[in-house]
């Protein structure tokens, strides 16, 4: 056996003459057919006389979109700059509403204020008033009490001559200038640990009315309330200090004014007030005068 006996050809294999014959007969009769197709054409066909063209880009064209263009620029930068308009005029309409909000709460309160400074000033006017008149009255009262002193005893003999007693009703001496400064002071506050001008409590009253004719008492109601000689509130003159409490340890202290009354600074509702015995009963009296 040869050694190239089954190494495969790389040769085609010839093609046999039958296969040859048969597409050449096929290829001739295509041939033919478009032959005849053609030789019969012309009388069946029609001719063509109409040809389409397609637009071509000019110059004209071109500009016409370009100003198409711009145009829809145009109209979108206007839409925006209609949007930032109203945008900017609805801020503006905010900050206006608010601004007027601040002015309008503004004047309330400037109106409030002046209203407010006005009745302070109306207020003042008539405390001012008030105590030109105290003060008014303090001065006829002390003017009384040093023409009683320098008359005393004119007038002790004709008090005796009518049969009546001054020793309950009417204060006379240094005891005038007593129920004299503080009757000027009713209408006053009560403020605790007040001591004048125009506020006191109740101890820093009746000090302050005994310091118009030089005598010193203690600051306090307890202490106050023993300053000088126990009297029974039967018994009572213009000038006694009544006390609130036992003595010694009294909480509340006044002044006899004579006429079953007495002036003291009683609270911070009442202030300094002239008030009858029963109003507020005192538990004892004192007579330093």
């Amino acid at each position: 056996m040869s050694l190239t006996a089954h190494i495969p050809s790389h040769r085609k294999p010839r093609r046999s003459a039958s296969k040859m014959a048969l597409r050449a007969g096929v290829a001739g009769g295509v041939l033919s057919t478009i032959a005849v197709a053609g030789a019969a054409g012309p009388a069946y066909a029609e001719p063509v006389t109409e040809t389409i063209e397609m637009p071509t880009l000019t110059a004209d064209l071109a500009n016409t979109f370009a100003v198409s263009a711009d145009a829809t620029q145009q109209v979108a930068h206007t839409y925006d700059l209609r949007a930032q308009q109203d945008a900017a005029a609805d801020q503006a309409a905010k900050a206006a509403k608010k601004a007027k909000a601040e002015a309008d709460r503004k004047a309330d309160a400037q109106e409030k204020a002046e209203k407010a400074a006005a009745k302070k000033a109306a207020e003042a006017k008539a405390a001012e008033q008030e105590r030109a008149s105290r003060s008014s009255e303090r001065t006829t009262l002390s003017a009384a009490s040093t023409s009683s002193n320098d008359s005393g005893s004119t007038a002790s003999s004709s008090a005796s001559s009518s049969g009546s007693s001054s020793s309950s009703s009417q204060a006379t001496g240094s005891a005038a200038s007593v129920v004299a400064f503080a009757r000027a002071q009713v209408g006053d506050a009560y403020v605790s640990g007040g001591t004048g001008p125009n506020s006191w409590d109740c101890s820093g009253l009746v000090q302050a009315a005994f310091g118009t004719i030089g005598v010193d008492l203690p600051r306090v109601s307890q202490d106050q309330s023993t300053a000088g000689t126990q009297v029974g509130l039967s018994n009572l003159q213009p000038g006694d200090i009544l006390y609130w409490g036992s003595a010694g340890s009294a909480y509340h202290v006044g002044i006899y004014v004579g006429g079953g009354k007495f002036v003291g600074a009683q609270n911070s509702g009442t202030g300094v007030v002239e008030q009858t015995l029963d109003y507020d009963p005192p538990s004892g009296a004192v007579r330093v005068l």
